[in-house]
């Protein structure tokens, strides 16, 4: 059993006036929390935790399920509100351990209210940072960006007009490790619990994919393997493709292959130029990148070998 706190609805279907009674009688002191559990998949699992959320006077506000028939694993999200007990994070471990262990359970807490750090990389192509930086500044993702890294200093000025730190931490074949390792070291400082590389057009050692794995999540189209290299959608121009998209997915020691989280895909045709289709192509990277981020850090996204399972709203 591996049971971790990260520091980091859906109610009766009844009338309104039923649900705002259901709402009058929480208290005002209620926290709310998203549990996420994977485990064997076995029967009892959901009534185990429902029964054990429900005699600890918590109220259960979604639940989200799916068991894997070829895995034969179990994911489960759900968000609850504490009642008067489960107040504190000591308290849930201490209560919870006993279920988690009859389910062999790898289970984390996560604190709902609190805004997950994610640090962005970038080099010299903007348009997923800069969507980003709007949505976060827009209140429209609940995410803080304590830094941006970047190997050039072309998004200097718009990232520090936002009033986040930048640093320029320029690579050459000599200086990576070091390079690496002051990434590292800012990761570190800033306490991010996640790396979205906005476009950072470098390949990660080994050592910092594995250092990172589950953690960093990385945004491209979806042309590859077909059109690798320099100028990817001159390349599916001239071969005529007729879908283009993108592809955000956790980054691992095994280059642009690792478990994907989220894609996207736009019809094009004989009409439009290889720039047009670079145009679509960075609106699609942009959206694509900024909602697997978001799903992660709604804790919505699991690991399942090679896949992941995502959790829509």
């Amino acid at each position: 059993m591996v049971g971790r706190i990260v520091h980091c609805g859906l109610y009766p279907i009844n009338t309104y006036h039923r649900h705002q009674k259901v709402r009058s009688v929480m208290p005002e002191f209620a926290k709310t929390y998203i549990l996420t559990i994977t485990c064997p998949d076995t029967f009892g699992i959901v009534a185990g935790v429902t029964s054990f959320l429900a005699a600890e006077g918590a109220f259960v506000t979604k639940l989200e399920q799916f068991g894997d028939p070829e895995s034969k694993r179990f994911f489960m999200r759900v968000k609850f509100e504490t009642g008067q007990t489960l107040r504190t994070e000591a308290e849930f471990t201490d209560k919870f351990t006993p279920i988690a262990g009859k389910f062999a359970m790898q289970w984390q807490l996560h604190d709902f209210h609190r805004k997950p750090k994610v640090l962005l990389t970038v080099s010299k192509f903007g348009h997923c940072l800069n969507d980003l930086l709007h949505r976060v500044a827009s209140n429209n993702l609940r995410i803080e960006i304590p830094a941006v890294v970047s190997n050039h200093e072309d998004m200097r000025g718009i990232v520090e007009w936002y009033g986040i730190p930048y640093y320029y931490l320029p690579v050459t074949k000599d200086d990576k490790t070091a390079q690496e390792t002051r990434l590292l070291d800012l990761i570190g400082e800033y306490q991010a619990d996640l790396v979205g590389l906005a476009r950072y057009m470098q390949v990660l050692s080994t050592d910092l994919c594995r250092e990172l794995e589950g953690r960093c999540i990385n945004i491209h189209h979806s042309f590859l393997p077909s059109f690798k290299g320099a100028k990817p959608y001159h390349q599916a121009h001239k071969r005529g493709v007729k879908l283009i998209g993108a592809t955000a997915h956790y980054v691992t020691a095994e280059l642009d292959e690792g478990p994907i989280i989220h894609q996207a895909v736009e019809r094009v045709d004989h009409t439009m130029t290889a720039e047009d289709m670079v145009e679509i192509g960075r609106d699609i990277e942009s959206v694509v990148f900024s909602r697997a981020i978001q799903m992660h850090c709604e804790h919505r996204v699991f690991r399942n070998a090679h896949k992941t399972v995502v959790f829509r709203r």
